[in-house]
């Protein structure tokens, strides 16, 4: 999958308090390990409520899928159609790379089966793919809008071509279903 970058606009403030663009460059996707996907992180907060007054590009922060505890990801991720014949992969290595502990997962459905303690806004900005649930799936397509309340979840792209998906996580508290039952 041919991977794409992202033109990246930030605004912020000089000294004088005049409003100006601080970066305005294409950043470049990153291919995960898991999957053949790409990956695009736009922005990444530590704090809530956020300071607005900084300079630092906080692209560059370290993260896993998850935000930081009171934070924030925004990122884009292509998601590349599933190969014909895909080898089995190791679920507990995948929560790994994806920085998410696995002793806080439930059910694993599919091998990409995660959930966080976030609240998820999913754009579907181009292509097709499945969000696989628990028990149930749902189809999206580009144009499609997504709010995900830490559940446990999929994507699987079973079409043709790549899908790519504007992701914003902003951290939450731990529901109290995932102490109820997960084990099945």
């Amino acid at each position: 999958m041919e991977l794409k970058s992202t033109r990246r606009i930030v605004t912020g403030h000089d000294a004088q308090g005049k409003a100006v663009v601080l970066f305005d460059s294409a950043l470049p996707a990153k291919q995960r390990a898991a999957g053949g996907n790409g990956m695009t992180l736009l922005w990444v907060t530590g704090e809530s409520p956020v300071d607005v007054a900084g300079t630092a590009d906080r692209a560059q922060t370290q993260v896993g899928v998850p935000p930081p505890a009171n934070g924030t990801i925004f990122r884009i991720v292509d998601f590349a159609p599933l190969p014909a014949n895909a080898a089995p992969v190791d679920h507990h290595q995948i929560l790994i790379s994806m920085g998410i502990d696995p002793a806080t997962q439930g059910y694993a459905r599919h091998a990409n089966t995660h959930r966080t303690r976030t609240i998820d806004y999913a754009i579907v900005l181009d292509g097709e793919i499945d969000m696989l649930l628990d028990d149930t799936e749902i189809h999206v397509k580009a144009g499609d809008v997504l709010v995900q309340q830490a559940t446990n979840h999929a994507w699987v792209n079973n079409g043709t071509k790549p899908c790519r998906i504007a992701f914003i996580l902003i951290d939450g508290k731990t529901p109290p279903a995932w102490g109820q039952g997960w084990k099945r």
